[in-house]
């Protein structure tokens, strides 16, 4: 199963500068798992200790934020497109 991921440009440098890479897993949490395996200290930089996703860390599922789904037990299908944004803050 692939799943085009969208990574944001302060990740792309664990994935030789591409700004999309395919995964596989059914669900957030597995394609985190396969993102590590492939891009080692991916998931550091977007999951804390627990292993949950951080919550300046949103994920879309095909534009859809997966905070509203099912958060890491959101499911995928091939074909997917995933993108992972940090939170931006700051202004005045």
């Amino acid at each position: 199963m692939a799943i085009k991921v969208m990574i944001p440009t302060p990740l792309q440098k664990l994935t030789k500068n591409r700004a999309d890479v395919e995964a596989n897993g059914s669900s957030i949490r597995e394609l985190i798992d396969d993102l590590e395996k492939s891009f080692p200290g991916f998931k550091e930089r977007i999951c804390d200790e627990t292993g949950k996703v951080r919550r300046f860390i949103n994920i879309y599922v095909n534009e859809e934020d997966v905070r509203f789904l099912k958060q890491d037990n959101t499911s995928l299908k091939d074909g997917d497109e995933v993108s992972i944004i940090p939170a931006i803050a700051g202004g005045r």
